[in-house]
């Protein structure tokens, strides 16, 4: 049975580094996020949003600048020490992407370790650590050092050792972000036999689209702040949900799921136009300055028009720059004709993609260029286009993109800035929302 109260909880967290400085930064922006019993959570988002620090302000190794966090009831800032140490022993566990096994003893040391500081006798430590090592069937590199293993083998001695104390909660930070695919899978499928069968709470960050599937609710970050939140399988219970359901962030993905499992006889034209409004809200993020809420409002629905094609570019330019007043969206004649002029760009290489976008690849390489204001050598425009059509082939995610235009020259990226890299990707995953239809 799962519990009514929450395993954690943190409210209206922030953390800044360099406070009150002039290098000040905020890493986490009024996280607020409940977290019951069994659950499986993933915290998503690209490179330096925040995930891992808040992973790490749950697991006690960060602290917060304000706010509160409990775990199993207890608030970590007024935790004693005694009650510090017993929470890090056998109430969460962590597994971590770089591993952190100690080179100098063996797999099976380095699994019953958190037992040594218990105090326990070693033969039963042992006699525990070598159960796990049987369950994930490494048992037989028991006696081996961690630089014989390969990557998937010490991430599963790494789970094990998390897992010696019994805790209720395992935090895991990009586990599977050195591993290759196959050990990844595995890796991947240990928590959620731990989940499903044990009945561990889990929380998994990663930036790996691939990955959400596992989760029973995906948390959204950007920029340091909770964007929306996701659900797959709801497994908190009825009181909670109806706490939560009026601050409940946009859930549009899992809502489109579920309508398309209700009303399976929609056409793709249908559900095609289910997206419409979704199309809208994003492309207007994407591309607007600051605005008043009735101006964005305003624009967002002369934008579904447009989007729909119940208008054309000109009647789209002409309505946002019309007073609020007379019925527009109150814009002024420059900002409306460099908004419209944006949209139509985008849409425009959406539109050619749809139709044939082996042939529009060339044109959409060159606005990206363009957008950017980027000059490539042939050989590294070459690889850039190689990039996209793995994306438009769905061959690659929006991070597989991103890593391949961040990474240098020299091991076959394209070697932009970080900066610039985060950006085209978004300009990308824009056109791919717009050229999308079911």
């Amino acid at each position: 049975m799962i519990m009514a109260d929450t395993i954690i909880e943190v409210k209206n967290l922030k953390v800044t580094y360099n406070k009150d400085k002039s290098n000040e930064v905020r890493s986490l922006d009024d996280i607020n996020v409940k977290i019951y019993p069994e659950e499986y959570v993933i915290i998503f988002g690209p490179s330096g949003c925040g995930k891992s620090t808040l992973l790490y302000a749950i697991a006690g190794l960060q602290a917060a600048t304000e706010g509160e966090i409990t775990v199993e009831g207890k608030d970590l800032a007024k935790m004693k020490k005694k009650e510090k140490v017993e929470l890090h022993q056998t109430g969460v566990g962590m597994i971590f992407q770089a591993f952190y096994l100690i080179s100098s003893i063996n797999v099976l040391d380095n699994v019953i370790l958190p037992k040594v500081f218990r105090g326990e006798e070693r033969h039963k430590r042992k006699e525990d650590g070598m159960k796990l090592l049987r369950r994930f069937s490494i048992a037989e590199q028991n006696d081996k050092f961690p630089s014989q293993l390969s990557g998937g083998q010490k991430q599963r001695v790494a789970i094990a050792r998390a897992l010696v104390n019994n805790p209720s909660i395992i935090l895991a930070d990009e586990p599977v972000g050195n591993l290759d695919s196959e050990s990844a899978e595995n890796v991947l499928n240990i928590l959620k036999e731990l989940n499903e069968v044990d009945k561990k709470t889990i929380i998994l960050v990663t930036h790996n689209a691939e990955h959400l599937h596992f989760a029973d609710r995906i948390l959204h970050m950007k920029d340091g702040k909770l964007v929306s939140e996701e659900i797959n399988r709801d497994k908190r219970p009825k009181d909670a949900l109806k706490e939560d359901i009026a601050k409940e962030p946009d859930v549009i993905s899992s809502e489109l799921k579920l309508l398309m499992r209700t009303f399976r006889n929609f056409s793709p034209q249908q559900i095609g136009g289910l997206l419409i409004p979704y199309k809208a809200k994003q492309l207007i993020n994407h591309i607007i300055m600051e605005l008043t809420e009735e101006q964005i409002t305003a624009a967002e629905n002369f934008l579904k028009d447009l989007l729909f094609k119940n208008i054309q570019m000109e009647a789209f330019e002409k309505n946002i720059d019309l007073d609020l007043k007379e019925g527009g969206a109150g814009w002024n004649k420059l900002r409306a004709k460099s908004f419209s002029v944006k949209v139509n760009d985008i849409t425009s290489q959406a539109e050619a993609l749809a139709k044939d976008y082996k042939q529009a690849l060339p044109g959409f390489a060159d606005y990206l260029l363009r957008v950017f204001d980027l000059k490539l050598q042939p050989e590294i425009k070459a690889r850039l286009l190689t990039f996209l059509r793995l994306r438009l082939e769905n061959k690659i995610d929006a991070f597989g993109v991103q890593e391949r235009l961040d990474a240098p020259v020299s091991v076959g990226g394209v070697g932009l800035y970080k900066n610039t890299s985060e950006k085209m990707m978004r300009e990308i995953e824009m056109v791919m929302l717009l050229k999308y239809s079911v």
